[in-house]
C-alpha cells in the first residue's frame, strides 16, 4: 500500500482555485503579480507536484532566475523544505538539486534543479520535462529561444514564466504574446485584487514609494518607470504613437547613427533618422566589419544621409573602409569623449542618451519596434560630485538585464552634434551661429 505524504504547503486560496488548476491545464503560462504575492512558493511547489506525478523515466526540471546566487538565495530554501518530509530524497548542495525517489529500475528519480541565467552554456544540451522562469525581463532572450525553449521539445515539457513588471521590456512581450493565445495561462493580479498585504500595511508602504513604484511593484503597471530611468516609458510609449507628418520634416536632415557590436552577443544596428522622424533600424548580427561597412554604403547610396555618426569604441574598422570608399560625411564618435555641454554631462553618452529624451518631448516619432521600446527605458542616471548627469555603464546594463541597448544607441549617435541639411544652406548658416541644439 503506498503511503501517503503531505507536503507542508497551504496554497493561498487565489492559489488553489485559479493558478494551480490552470496551471495544470495549460503548457505554457505567464504570472505577472505584485511583490509577496507568493509568486516563489507557489511556483516551486508546482515543480515539485509535476515532479511526484511524472511517470517518464528520468524526468527533469529547472528553477532559472538571472543569477545562480540569485535563485539560491530565493528558491533554494523553499525547495529543500517542501521536499523534506519525502523519503528518501537526496540533497545535491554543491550542484543545487533534489533527486525525488526513482520510479524507474536503474533510472534516475525526477531532478529539479536551482540554476542561474548567467551561465546559460550549462544548459546546452538537455531536456527539460518543465521549467519556472523567474524574473525574465533580467534574462537573456537567446535563453529561452535558443535553450530553453528547445530543451522542452523532446518531452512536450512545460513552462511558467512569474515576476513583477518594470517597464515595458521582453516579459512583457512574452505576457503580450501569452494574452494573445489560447494555449497560453496568463494571469495579472494587483494588491486590491488579492487582498495579500494587509490594509495598514499597504497604506505604509505606499507613503514610503514612489508614484511609479506603487504602479509598478503594487498595480502591475508595465506603463511605470522606475525614479531614476532616464527615458520614462510613458515617454516612449507617446513616441510610438506619434504620427510625423512629412511637411514637418521635409527640410530636416538625414542622420544616420550606427553602433558596432563589440561582443559575441551583441548585434550592429543603422539607424535613420529624419528631423522628428526616427526609422525602423536594421539590425544586423554576426557581420565582419567589411560587410557591414558594404551595408551602410548601401543604404548612403539610398537615402543621401547628411551625417553618419558611428561608434568608434568597435568601428574602427568600419570608418576606414566607408572613407576609403569614398564616403565623406563619416564622423567617428567615441562614447566617452567630452560633451558638448560638459557643465552638464559627464560624457558624449549621457549627453547624446539626454538628446533623445528631450527630442520625444518636442514631439519626436519611434517605429513600432519592441526591442527599440524596451532599451530606450533601461538605463538609469545619476549625478557625480559635480552635479553631472551620468548614464548607468552599458556593461551594468548589461549585467542587469542580460543584454546590451545596442539599438537604442544607434539612435543615440544620431544626436551627437547638430547636423544642418544639404537642401537647406540657410540652416547651416544659422546653427553654426546659434548655440547647440541637436533638433
Amino acid at each position: 500500500m503506498t503511503k501517503k505524504i503531505n507536503i507542508p504547503y497551504s496554497p493561498r486560496v487565489i492559489w488553489k482555485t485559479d493558478i494551480h488548476p490552470a496551471l495544470d491545464i495549460h503548457r505554457f503560462a505567464v504570472i505577472v503579480a505584485h511583490r509577496r504575492f507568493g509568486k516563489t512558493v507557489g511556483s516551486v511547489n508546482q515543480i515539485i507536484k509535476k515532479a511526484v506525478q511524472c511517470e517518464l523515466p528520468a524526468p527533469q526540471y529547472a528553477y532559472i532566475a538571472p543569477y545562480r546566487t540569485q535563485a539560491k538565495k530565493i528558491s533554494w530554501s523553499y525547495l529543500k523544505y517542501y521536499v523534506s518530509v519525502i523519503p528518501d530524497v537526496k540533497v545535491n548542495e554543491s550542484e543545487l538539486y533534489i533527486e525525488l525517489p526513482s520510479k524507474h529500475p536503474n533510472r534516475a528519480g525526477a531532478r529539479i534543479y536551482i540554476i542561474g541565467a548567467d551561465n546559460p552554456d550549462s544548459l546546452r544540451g538537455i531536456y527539460l520535462d518543465g521549467v519556472v522562469i523567474d524574473e525574465y525581463a533580467q534574462i537573456k532572450q537567446e535563453l529561452w529561444n535558443e535553450i530553453i525553449r528547445p530543451a522542452l521539445s523532446d518531452r512536450l515539457g512545460w513552462a511558467v514564466f512569474i515576476g513583477t513588471p518594470k517597464g515595458q521590456n521582453q516579459f512583457y512581450e512574452i505576457y503580450q504574446r501569452a494574452l494573445s493565445s489560447d494555449d497560453w495561462y496568463t494571469c495579472l493580479k494587483t494588491v486590491d485584487e488579492t487582498g495579500i498585504i494587509p490594509i495598514e500595511e499597504l497604506a505604509s508602504m505606499k507613503e514610503e514609494m514612489t508614484e511609479d513604484a506603487i504602479r509598478q511593484e503594487l498595480y502591475c503597471d508595465f506603463t511605470a518607470s522606475a525614479s531614476n530611468v532616464l527615458i520614462p516609458i510613458d515617454l516612449v510609449n507617446n513616441g510610438i504613437n506619434k504620427r510625423i507628418i512629412t511637411e514637418d520634416i521635409q527640410l530636416s536632415p538625414v542622420v544616420f547613427g550606427v553602433d558596432v557590436a563589440r561582443f559575441g552577443d551583441d548585434v550592429s544596428v543603422i539607424q535613420r533618422r529624419k528631423g522628428l522622424c526616427a526609422y525602423e533600424p536594421i539590425v544586423i548580427r554576426k557581420m565582419d566589419n567589411m560587410m557591414l561597412a558594404d551595408k551602410i554604403a548601401s543604404e548612403i547610396n539610398q537615402y543621401n544621409p547628411d551625417a553618419v555618426f558611428i561608434d568608434a569604441g568597435r568601428g574602427e574598422g568600419v570608418i576606414d573602409r566607408l572613407r576609403q570608399l569614398g564616403y565623406g560625411n563619416i564622423i567617428e564618435v567615441p562614447f566617452g569623449s567630452k560633451a558638448m555641454n560638459e557643465d552638464k554631462y559627464v560624457n558624449k553618452r549621457a549627453e547624446m542618451w539626454d538628446n533623445i529624451r528631450l527630442w520625444l518631448e518636442q514631439g519626436g516619432g519611434l517605429p513600432q519596434n519592441t526591442r527599440l521600446r524596451a532599451e530606450l527605458s533601461i538605463p538609469e542616471y545619476f549625478y557625480d560630485n559635480k552635479g553631472r548627469i551620468q548614464l548607468e555603464p552599458k556593461e551594468k546594463i548589461k549585467e542587469r538585464v542580460g543584454y546590451s541597448p545596442d539599438v537604442a544607441d544607434a539612435l543615440a549617435l544620431t544626436f551627437a552634434r547638430p547636423v544642418a541639411s544639404k537642401n537647406n544652406r540657410v540652416r547651416r548658416n544659422t546653427v553654426a551661429k546659434t548655440s547647440y541644439n541637436p533638433f
